[in-house]
């Protein structure tokens, strides 16, 4: 039962570091769409997005390491922000930088693996 338990806490802190990389890409997207902050909707939901990102960051950093962490939170909102430009703001990404996401990814995939959590 207790193990359950740890395994169950140990996915939530996941879950919660997830959630977190999830909304530094909502932020960085309507930070975007509020055009240096001009656009109060957008300029509310960008603090809303920082503050609930930086959240649920607390909240993973309370059992993982921040080597593991915050490392995996910026790469998810990299990534989450450059498929967002892509789809979004139809940004041109070089073939040469879809390399360098691809070892974001490798990276993200890395860190997780071998953290030991």
């Amino acid at each position: 039962m207790v193990v359950l338990f740890l395994a169950e806490e140990a996915k939530m802190t996941w879950i919660y570091l997830l959630i977190a990389g999830t909304f530094e890409v909502a932020w960085a997207t309507t930070m975007k769409l509020s055009h240096g902050f001009s656009n109060l909707k957008f300029t509310l939901l960008t603090i809303i997005g920082m503050i609930a990102s930086f959240g649920f960051l607390a909240l993973a950093l309370k059992k993982l390491p921040l080597g593991i962490a915050y490392p995996i939170w910026t790469g998810i909102g990299a990534v989450g922000s450059i498929l967002i430009g892509l789809i979004l703001f139809k940004d041109k990404i070089p073939p040469l930088t879809w390399l360098f996401i691809a070892c974001l990814v490798v990276g993200i995939i890395g860190i997780k693996v071998t953290g030991g959590h």
